[in-house]
């Protein structure tokens, strides 16, 4: 008898302390318990909508070129990191006007491409940037003929070889990805200005604006040539941030902005206006503060 009272009370002190072990895990009304609750809460987002450094790499679109003068990069003008009131940069958007200029750095080239990509980016590395904004490729379309545009695979190749640059040294840096402008829509938007298409004569973007009034078949299947891989290189950026997580690309939105010719600088009718780089800032800012990509 006391053999089996004694197994009876184990067996009691047994449940009683699986009782009290989920008591602990749950509040009165069986939720998890706050300090629980807490330790999740503080966990830190994978994205922060609201990073303390900004770093832009790319091209002329990004240097601001042709915004302010005629056939000159004009950084203050950038959607990146500019400090022109008129453009409300990323950088000032994100980190205030004082913020920016203490914290914000332009490496983006005039004339570069995917394959400079990796330099810029290991100076941006020394930075520490919590952000790293990418506008690259429009060099890789605009050659002197369709033929002489980047492969594609050397164009993934490249955008590869820039994120491991960052990741090596920042693991945690953001990166926000533009997509390629559409350069059929430039070409037809352009088109419409007999000083702008004087302008192209003088070597812009020739695979896509050589001959801009022609409309044989030849030159609608080369600048269909060069639309296309300009989608290509779209769906690279694409799939290699995808692989990142700490990487957004714009969906498509600078590529699909309906712009008009306000949005064109009217020194070449082919890189953003001050209206023009204030747009595509608002596209950044848009994206990067979203809680969700």
């Amino acid at each position: 008898m006391r053999k089996r009272s004694h197994r009876v009370r184990a067996a009691l002190a047994v449940v009683a302390a699986v009782v009290l072990g989920v008591a602990g895990c749950q509040g009165g009304d069986g939720s998890p318990s706050a300090e629980g609750t807490k330790a999740r809460a503080v966990r830190p987002p994978l994205w922060d909508t609201s990073p303390d450094s900004v770093a832009a790499v790319g091209d002329s679109i990004t240097r601001g070129f042709d915004a302010c003068t005629v056939l000159s990069d004009c950084p203050e003008a950038s959607w990146a990191t500019g400090s022109d009131a008129a453009v409300r940069s990323l950088a000032v958007r994100l980190l205030g006007v004082t913020g920016a200029a203490e914290h914000s750095w332009n490496y983006a080239v005039t004339g570069a491409r995917m394959a400079d990509l990796p330099g810029q980016m290991a100076q941006a590395v020394a930075r520490r940037p919590e952000l790293v904004t990418v506008m690259v490729g429009g060099n890789d379309a605009c050659r002197t003929t369709a033929s002489a545009m980047t492969p594609v695979a050397d164009f993934r190749a490249g955008f590869e070889e820039a994120l491991r640059t960052l990741r090596s040294a920042l693991p945690k840096t953001q990166v926000y990805v533009s997509s390629v402008p559409n350069l059929m829509r430039l070409w037809s938007e352009g088109r419409t200005n007999v000083l702008g298409k004087q302008v192209w004569k003088l070597g812009i973007c020739p695979s896509m604006l050589a001959d801009a009034d022609d409309l044989t078949s030849a030159a609608t299947l080369r600048r269909e040539t060069v639309q296309q891989r300009v989608v290509e290189y779209n769906k690279v950026l694409k799939e290699v941030c995808a692989k990142d997580r700490r990487c957004r690309f714009d969906g498509g939105a600078v590529y699909d902005f309906r712009f008009g010719t306000d949005q064109l600088s009217h020194w070449d009718w082919f890189h953003p206006s001050k209206d023009g780089q204030a747009r595509l800032a608002e596209i950044a800012y848009r994206k990067v503060t979203a809680s969700r990509p």
